[in-house]
């Protein structure tokens, strides 16, 4: 990646995006949502999204207008269209948040904040997936792990077409029977294709070429990669197209969703075979805190796997999906998109930083960049606590989630506190820190290159 530029707002997506996860965290701390409210409950909606949309879906817009023109190898097609999609994708999820409080009848303004979260949101979501995919489209080639990105952003526009006839039923705005019918029953594929397809299924795409590059692996394109991606995208089409359509003809909507989980689950245990595969073939014998710490949010994935297969046998899915939704949002997608976030800004810093004056002046490592035995203990108190919550959850103890819950905002604040530090290079050594030619970056903003 020498040479390549740099996303100018990567940064300020990154800062947002953790700004939600500190206020969900706070959220379930104070006991505010699910599980001290039920799972349709307005308060637990504005904390499911605040979760989904603030701080993993900022995450992912982040990361990809970073990482997509790496591994399509073209530049970004617009780093302007980046701050609009920012401020709307923001402004939306704000006006969603007031609409739930309306809703719940804690604020009465009479705005139309329903009717203004859907435009925004879908406006937001369109302008990242057009810059995304005009980048696509202008590459010579798209590798393997685009193409699951490519499905990510087909899910993204799924969700957020769900989200908006959801907001403008609730808003009164449209009334139509078949729209009516989708926002009554439409909420698991609503969920199944914003966990699942926009952030599941973008993040293993991602994943496969992080990993390799960080760990110093073979790139992967072998069967198992082509399987993995073939059974997701038939998974993800049984659930949204097939989902849909049932809905609609007043079917059984339990049938697609069966069998879309027959279907992803081999597509995962494909997955997991080639991640297994990388760590085994890495070049870099050892391994770094990043890649230990997503090789744990891996371990999360597998669990969530067996718990939902377990509970299926048992008849308690239904009863024990919001576990399921915390293990799989805190375990598997918060720790791997943190684990990775704790590289991502040390290498760009990095790149930023020292890349202009590489071979004219001593430059300092990637790795002088962190302390890792300093933050090893924070994402070991954060994975602990998911665990712990996870059990609260599965045995109705609210108590026991709220403490978890703290526990787990004490592990994700040490772990910003530390992305701050690489990020203002305060634990690089003062003689090596800004060699000649080298400028301190800003928190927010990169300088591009």
């Amino acid at each position: 990646m020498i040479g390549v530029s740099l996303s100018r707002w990567t940064m300020s997506y990154f800062a947002a995006a953790l700004v939600a996860l500190l206020a969900a965290e706070v959220m379930m701390a104070i006991g505010f949502g699910f599980p001290a409210a039920a799972i349709p409950a307005p308060d637990t909606l504005i904390l499911v999204h605040v979760v989904a949309i603030g701080w993993l879906s900022f995450l992912m817009c982040g990361a990809l207008l970073q990482f997509l023109p790496v591994l399509v190898a073209q530049p970004l097609h617009s780093n302007t269209l980046a701050v609009p999609a920012l401020v709307a994708l923001v402004a939306g999820l704000a006006a969603l948040i007031l609409a739930f409080l309306q809703l719940e009848g804690r604020i009465d303004l009479g705005a139309p904040f329903f009717t203004a979260a859907a435009v925004l949101l879908s406006l937001g979501f369109i302008l990242v997936v057009w810059n995304l995919v005009r980048t696509m489209i202008a590459a010579k080639t798209v590798p393997l792990p685009a193409w699951f990105v490519a499905a990510g952003l087909a899910s993204i526009l799924a969700t957020a077409a769900l989200g908006a006839t959801f907001s403008l039923v609730l808003g009164g705005v449209v009334e139509s029977g078949p729209l009516l019918a989708l926002t009554s029953a439409g909420l698991p594929i609503h969920m199944i294709a914003g966990l699942g397809g926009w952030l599941t299924f973008t993040a293993v795409g991602v994943s496969y070429r992080l990993l390799a590059m960080f760990m110093l692996a073979p790139e992967l394109d072998r069967a198992s990669v082509h399987g993995a991606f073939y059974l997701g995208v038939a998974a993800l089409a049984i659930v949204i197209v097939g989902g849909v359509g049932v809905i609609l003809v007043e079917g059984n909507l339990s049938l697609p969703l069966l069998a879309a989980l027959g279907v992803a689950l081999p597509a995962l245990a494909l997955y997991g075979s080639d991640i297994v595969y990388l760590y085994r073939e890495r070049k870099r014998r050892v391994i770094e805190l990043n890649s230990r710490m997503s090789g744990v949010a891996l371990g999360f994935l597998g669990a969530s796997v067996v718990l939902i297969a377990l509970l299926l046998a048992l008849g308690q899915l239904g009863d024990q999906i919001g576990a399921v939704v915390f293990l799989v949002a805190f375990g598997w997608l918060t720790g791997l998109g943190l684990a990775q976030l704790y590289k991502i800004v040390a290498f760009l810093t990095w790149l930023e930083c020292y890349g202009p004056v590489l071979g004219k002046a001593v430059t300092p490592r990637v790795q002088d960049l962190v302390v890792e035995s300093r933050a090893v203990k924070w994402f070991a108190l954060y994975f602990a606590a998911v665990g712990l919550g996870t059990l609260a959850l599965l045995f109705d103890a609210s108590v026991v989630f709220r403490f978890a819950a703290c526990v787990m905002l004490v592990g994700t604040s040490g772990i910003v506190v530390q992305l701050v530090r690489t990020r203002r290079l305060v634990d690089v050594k003062a003689e090596s820190r800004l060699p000649q030619g080298a400028q301190r970056p800003h928190l927010l903003l990169a300088c591009q290159t």
